[in-house]
C-alpha cells in the first residue's frame, strides 16, 4: 500500500520547552489526514538528504491536525536546525506517513518511562490508557526542568506523573517503578540510548516496548556477501560484505521507500519470502524477529547465503 504523503501547511508553531519547537500541522484545504493510533511517527522532508522522522504527540481523534515536538540538538545533522530556524507558521513541508511500529498493547496496567524528548509518542499513549481506565504511571526524567517538554499538559495527571529533573532529583529511580511489576503490566519506554539500555536491564523481555530514536551499536566484522532474489522481477544481486541490501537494490534501479538508514524508523521494511534474515534494527519486536517475515533492508543481513524478497 502507497504511504499517505501531502505538503502539510504549518498552522501554529510554538515552544514546548528551552529547546523543544511544538508545530501544528494541517492540510492547506482543510481535508482531513489519515487516522494514526499512540505511538505513530511521520517522516517530514524538510530537502534533499534532509528527512527526519517525529512522533505524533497530539489527539488521535483531530482528523484535521497533527502535532509534533522538535528538540533542537545542537550536535544533530542538521534537521532538527533546519525546524528551528527556517520553518515558519504558513509554510508548507511534506510529510510521509503515518508509519507505527510503536503500537500501544492493550493492558490493565502501564509503566511510562520518558528521558527527554521521549516523551512525544508516549502523550497520546497517557490518554488512551486513562481513557480506557487502565492503572499507569509515568516516570519523566529530563537534564533540567526547564528542558522538559509538555509537563504543563502531564500535570493534569496529577499524582501519577513524576517529573524527575536531573540537576534537581538525579537519574530517574528506576527501581521505584521497575521492580517487583505486577504480573501483565507493560512497559514502555522511550528517550536516550542510556536510558533505555538501563531499562532493558530491568525489565523482562515481554513486557516492554521501546522506541530508539538512535541505533544500537552493531558488530559487523566478519560480514559475508549473500545473494537477494527480487520476487517481483526474478533478478538476483549479490550484496558484498561491505553494502547494506538498501543501496544494493537502490545501485540495481530498484525504486524502495528509505529515510534513517540506521534501522530505527521503520520506513524500509520488507516483506521475507525465503531466507533467514540477521535482524540489526532498532524496531522490530523479538517475536517480530523470530517470524522472520520482514526485514529492514538498510542495516539487517542475511543468515546464510540467499534471501528472496518481495522487491
Amino acid at each position: 500500500m502507497t504511504a499517505y504523503e501531502a505538503e502539510l501547511v504549518v498552522d501554529r508553531r510554538e515552544s514546548a520547552a528551552e529547546g523543544v519547537l511544538a508545530l501544528t500541522l494541517r492540510h492547506p484545504l482543510g481535508e482531513e489526514l489519515p487516522a494514526w493510533e499512540p505511538g505513530a511517527h511521520i517522516d517530514v522532508v524538510l530537502g534533499p538528504g534532509l528527512e527526519r522522522q517525529y512522533s505524533l504527540c497530539g489527539d488521535p481523534a483531530d482528523r484535521h491536525a497533527w502535532r509534533i515536538a522538535v528538540l533542537r540538538e545542537l550536535d544533530g545533522r542538521g534537521g532538527s536546525a533546519h525546524v528551528h530556524e527556517q520553518v515558519r507558521e504558513g509554510d508548507k513541508v511534506r510529510v510521509r506517513g503515518p508509519r507505527n511500529h510503536f503500537p500501544l498493547r492493550p493492558s490493565a496496567r502501564y509503566r511510562f518511562v520518558a528521558g527527554g524528548i521521549g516523551i512525544t509518542p508516549l502523550l497520546p499513549m497517557l490518554a488512551a490508557a486513562d481513557a480506557a481506565g487502565a492503572e499507569w504511571t509515568l516516570l519523566y526524567g529530563g537534564r533540567t526542568r526547564g528542558s522538559m517538554a509538555f509537563t504543563e499538559e502531564l500535570s493534569r495527571y496529577g499524582d501519577r506523573v513524576t517529573v524527575a529533573p536531573q540537576d534537581e532529583t538525579g537519574l530517574p529511580d528506576l527501581a521505584s517503578v521497575l521492580d517487583d511489576l505486577p504480573d501483565g503490566t507493560l512497559v514502555y519506554c522511550c528517550g536516550p540510548g542510556p536510558l533505555l539500555d538501563a531499562v532493558e536491564e530491568r525489565c523482562p523481555s515481554g513486557a516492554l516496548h521501546v522506541e530508539r530514536f538512535q541505533p544500537k551499536v552493531q558488530q559487523t566484522d566478519g560480514d559475508s556477501e549473500f545473494e537477494v532474489v527480487l520476487s517481483r522481477s526474478g533478478r538476483t544481486l549479490t550484496v558484498p560484505a561491505n553494502v547494506s541490501v538498501l543501496d544494493t537494490v537502490r545501485a540495481a534501479g530498484v525504486e524502495v521507500l528509505y529515510s534513517c538508514t540506521e534501522g530505527t524508523c521503520g520506513t524500509c521494511e520488507t516483506d521475507v519470502l525465503e531466507g533467514t534474515p540477521d535482524h540489526r534494527d532498532s524496531v522490530l519486536t523479538d517475536e517480530e524477529r523470530d517470524s522472520g517475515e520482514t526485514m529492514m533492508i538498510c542495516v539487517s543481513r542475511c543468515r546464510g547465503a540467499r534471501l528472496v524478497l518481495d522487491l
